[in-house]
């Protein structure tokens, strides 16, 4: 039987839709800072030689650096303002929340509520700038080498660090901003957006490549493979695993009411599309650094890539090993907290049936989401080695996928989630607005008569 929530979604009118004014303001402020960000892509980055670049990102194009120009929405490509996007962001995330996981003073501050969040966040952009730093540092240096400054030299090397390094923290007030002000996960659109200003190209590319191939029946074969993974992450985000909870009958007043059954439910994917994209942004770094180097890069650079450059077995192995990692990471330590849970349903009175309230029911859904989490973890890296496979094993010339599809898809579900959630609050304003309660009457306002008693 429907809920209540979900009979008002299913009334959904454009015409409610248009008197929500709050909503309509967020969207809207959303649409710009976004509008803001892709701007900026198109900004370049002092002292760059733009026809060096050009002819090198068009012969990157059909390797490792069609993907990056992806995931940072074209700004790469062109060496815009916003070149570094908001990884270091993301990276920086991941080292604090490790660290929390493990520091004791760290750990202290996640239970002090909002002032210790305020302080982790502070943490998290103090090692946003040293790494946003350290990649800008290695990426002018990847330009001098590369050949494509027009000189060379410490005032180069300054220009860029500066740029991107700003580029960034401006990409990250405008995610805090759209989290608070705007609709949907700031970070999450920032990333989605760029992936998906890049599809149209992507798109082009590969039906040029494969009209000059003369594969039709390839072609067709990968579209259909990509509305299949379409259709597949979207039902493994919604798909639940459901655990029953009890609540005993309860006196309230001088009203009783009887137990009621309801259920706890646990995704199959709790953590989303985070953990594909701490995986990218970590295996990123070192092969932005050699496509811009060329054949410049150190000994070094040149083993990593050798055994860990896309494609190769150890990268694969290691993709997937870092997905699966920070699915269960994120997942308890963010996403399901199952102490917090247990806490939750034993001062409301719940219990699962046949489990103990308290620490073995702890235990209990630490059991369930850890086996749950087997089948989202592969999953997530099932979906994000797709299309590494296919580009280098096979030499399709696929670069939408994995990755992409997930957060694209991931990203909608959690803003148009958000957008109904929305709608639902000032559904409910409306019935209680229209409701003739008591004290609700305005101010001054006559009496309502009463009609006349019958004798």
């Amino acid at each position: 039987m429907a809920s209540a929530a979900e009979q008002m979604a299913a009334n959904f009118s454009w015409q409610g839709f248009g008197k929500a004014t709050e909503l309509k303001q967020r969207i809207w402020f959303t649409i710009g800072l976004l509008i803001i960000y892709r701007l900026g892509t198109y900004i370049p980055v002092p002292g760059i030689d733009g026809a060096a670049l050009r002819n090198f990102m068009d012969q990157a194009q059909s390797g490792i650096g069609g993907i990056l120009s992806m995931f940072t929405g074209g700004a790469l490509g062109r060496m815009g303002v916003f070149a570094l996007g908001i990884m270091p962001y993301i990276s920086a995330s991941i080292i604090v929340q490790l660290l929390a996981s493990m520091v004791p003073a760290l750990e202290q501050l996640k239970k002090e509520g909002e002032q210790g969040r305020k302080k982790i966040n502070q943490y998290t952009r103090y090692g946003t700038v040293l790494l946003a730093l350290f990649q800008a540092y290695g990426l002018a240096r990847s330009l001098e080498a590369g050949g494509l400054a027009h000189d060379p030299g410490v005032f180069f090397q300054a220009s860029v660090v500066i740029t991107l390094v700003g580029g960034t923290m401006f990409l990250m007030w405008l995610g805090e901003q759209i989290t608070a002000r705007g609709i949907g996960n700031g970070i999450s659109l920032i990333i989605f957006v760029g992936i998906v200003a890049e599809i149209p190209t992507q798109i082009a590319q590969f039906l040029a490549q494969g009209a000059n191939r003369g594969s039709t029946l390839l072609t067709l074969g990968v579209i259909v493979m990509v509305i299949a993974v379409i259709t597949f992450v979207v039902f493994m985000e919604r798909a639940l695993r459901k655990i029953r909870i009890q609540y005993p009958r309860r006196q309230v007043g001088m009203k009783i009411y009887d137990g009621q059954s309801s259920h706890l439910p646990i995704k199959v994917n709790p953590s989303g599309v985070i953990p594909a994209i701490f995986a990218s942004s970590l295996l990123l770094l070192p092969v932005t650094i050699s496509t811009f180097s060329g054949s410049d890069a150190g000994p070094v650079m040149s083993i990593i890539l050798a055994y860990f450059g896309p494609g190769q077995p150890l990268y694969l192995l290691f993709f997937a090993a870092m997905i699966i990692f920070f699915a269960y990471f994120y997942t308890h330590n963010v996403a399901f907290k199952s102490d917090d849970v247990a806490d939750n349903l034993k001062n409301q009175g719940g219990f699962i049936p046949g489990i103990r309230p308290g620490k073995r029911t702890e235990e209990y859904l630490d059991y369930v989401v850890n086996r749950v989490l087997v089948i989202g973890s592969g999953y997530l890296a099932a979906v994000c080695l797709l299309p590494e496979i296919l580009r280098y094993q096979w030499s399709i010339p696929f670069y939408f996928g994995g990755t992409s599809v997930l957060i694209v898809v991931s990203v909608t579900m959690d803003t148009i989630n958000q957008i109904q959630s929305h709608l639902l609050a000032h559904q409910y304003e409306g019935l209680i607005e229209k409701s003739q309660l008591r004290g609700k009457r305005k101010p001054g306002s006559a009496k309502p008569r009463r009609a006349p008693s019958r004798r």
